[in-house]
């Protein structure tokens, strides 16, 4: 049962929603209407939902289901109650250096499982990490990632904010997972800084 949103981006809206059967609270990613019938969109959507899946660790929001309605893919995920790190920089435009060196221990962690996976988020920036409730760090949106192992299609678009992306990923070389380490110390800098490098 959805509640009210709580976000939007280029290709979802988040929604605050109750899980009747379970009773409890859950964050609905929703697929824009617009885009459902668009199949390579509908297909990194649902990649989200199967690469999330399918990583089990607490620095990283975790996945309870799948189900589509009128055409909708949608995604059921753990509800993070709190802010991103997007929201937090828009107001305090920096961040102290012991909670900076929190946050890249937090999403060092979650990288290294989805790393050690076999996955590349290829995606993380500030509004991909969330601040708990437990003063944790979580990472979001494997809208982007990869199997490391498997070919990825090439459709010559660059998909991310290209602030937080990695000089091989721009010029369109090969990337690995250096790649997402590069773009947590891109969002780091400006957690610390106030601005991206």
């Amino acid at each position: 049962e959805l509640q009210r949103r709580l976000a939007q981006g280029g290709m979802a809206e988040v929604w605050l929603a109750i899980d009747l059967t379970l009773d409890r609270k859950v964050a609905v990613k929703w697929l824009k209407p617009t885009l459902a019938s668009d199949e390579v969109v509908a297909e990194r959507f649902r990649r989200e939902a199967i690469a999330a899946a399918s990583l089990n660790h607490p620095n990283i929001v975790a996945v309870h289901d799948v189900f589509e309605q009128d055409g909708r893919q949608a995604v059921v995920m753990q509800l993070v109650e709190g802010k991103s790190l997007r929201q937090v920089l828009d107001t305090q435009k920096r961040l102290s250096p012991e909670l900076t060196c929190l946050i890249g221990t937090c999403v060092a962690a979650a990288l290294d499982h989805a790393h050690e996976a076999g996955f590349v988020h290829r995606d993380v920036k500030p509004g991909n990490i969330l601040f708990a409730s437990d003063g944790s760090a979580k990472v979001v949106d494997f809208g982007l990632a990869v199997f490391h192992e498997q070919e990825a299609a090439q459709t010559g678009d660059i998909w991310g904010t290209p602030y937080y992306l990695s000089p091989e990923r721009l010029n369109r070389e090969q990337e690995d997972f250096r790649s997402d380490i590069y773009s947590l110390g891109a969002s780091l800098f400006h957690a610390i800084a106030g601005r991206p490098p």
